[in-house]
């Protein structure tokens, strides 16, 4: 994807070094574009603590190049299981994460020493162009549900899109998940236009995918969290799109906060649901979502202040609640499969049911 004209994805190796590793501080988009250079494990851990860096996909690429920053200065099996296990446990939801870093771990354990460094960021690099791949074509295959609901419009009117949180390239290396189709269909011409849920506590609608779209011309309207339910009945919605952080064998699905709201809404007003997510995301060793996936705690702070804006351009954190008011902040919650429609995968399009998964994913 670009910005003002240049492309760019959403991590990268420096070119002026060629070893450091470079990301978006997305925690200050969309009012600042700040570039921050990694070099060492721990401010890949921090970033990702912090979500300056976040996404499913983008956190499992940028843990892989942590791993791979972690063995320049030390490469022996204490080193690299340490280092592993460090980054697997800087956020608990997020199934990529956990997947990255196992992948180095089965390619790196078998080598000497004196090859780690190198084959660690050949096989990160790995990870980000098969992550590109992936995206892409979950968005030719989502683009397709899109061209279904214009054909049969009667008028010129918008396909009328609704997603929550951001799942867009800056989530991912580049396209996207629940953005791609998107993306796609703008470019082939098509009418659309997204209801962008702020997603509270964070506002990565409000902040970063508004921020995505608008970069790249796409009709877009911010709303407030509550006010989906109420464009779903009264016809304002055609679809729902959104992404996940991990998918159970059985088809339920993690997401930012609101999701499962979000999809009972859509559920009573027959408004079509579906998760976007490449394989990576699948955590094939769990079947009840609701039971079995960890949930992140985040801090109250998130609830209980908001950054933003002033008149005067000054970005700024404002207090909401009262002094001594207490405030809970579940990072994410599961949509149980009965409530989705589908599953958008790099291999097509499935229901949410342990044999739809099977059926694009028999090795598994």
């Amino acid at each position: 994807m670009k910005i003002d004209g240049v492309s760019y994805r959403s991590v990268w190796i420096n070119e002026e070094d060629g070893w450091s590793v470079n990301i978006f501080d997305q925690t200050l988009f969309p009012f600042s574009r700040n570039i921050l250079r990694l070099t060492t494990p721990d401010d890949v851990a921090h970033a990702i603590r912090s979500m300056q860096v976040r996404g499913a996909p983008l956190i499992g690429a940028v843990a892989a190049y942590g791993l791979a920053l972690a063995l320049r200065n030390n490469a022996s099996d204490h080193a690299l299981e340490t280092q592993a296990a460090m980054l697997a446990a800087t956020r608990p939801t997020a199934i990529n994460l956990r997947w990255a870093i196992d992948r180095l771990l089965t390619h790196l354990r078998p080598l000497p020493e004196q090859e780690r460094v190198k084959a660690a960021y050949a096989e990160a690099g790995k990870i980000c162009d098969e992550d590109v791949a992936q995206n892409e074509a979950i968005g030719r295959h989502g683009l397709e549900l899109i061209r279904d609901i214009a054909s049969k419009r009667k008028n010129q009117s918008p396909v009328n899109i609704l997603t929550h949180c951001n799942a867009g390239w800056i989530a991912t290396v580049d396209w996207g998940t629940a953005l791609a189709p998107i993306y796609m269909a703008h470019d082939e011409g098509l009418k659309v236009h997204v209801w962008v849920d702020e997603t509270r506590p964070r506002n990565q609608g409000a902040a970063l995918t508004a921020w995505e779209l608008g970069g790249h011309g796409v009709p877009h309207t911010v709303i407030a969290d509550n006010a989906g339910g109420h464009l779903m009945q009264h016809g304002q919605v055609d679809l729902v799109i959104v992404g996940t952080d991990r998918v159970t064998r059985t088809g339920d699905v993690a997401n930012k906060i609101g999701t499962y709201l979000k999809a009972l809404a859509a559920r009573d007003n027959n408004v079509p649901f579906w998760v976007a997510l490449p394989s990576t995301t699948i955590d094939w060793t769990v079947s009840d979502g609701v039971k079995e996936i960890p949930i992140e705690e985040r801090s109250a702070s998130e609830v209980t202040h908001i950054a933003g804006r002033t008149a005067k351009g000054e970005i700024t954190s404002v207090q909401l609640v009262p002094d001594g008011s207490k405030a809970a902040n579940p990072a994410f919650d599961v949509t149980p499969a009965r409530l989705v429609t589908g599953l958008i995968t790099e291999r097509g399009c499935c229901p949410a049911t342990t044999e739809g998964l099977r059926a694009l994913f028999p090795e598994n």
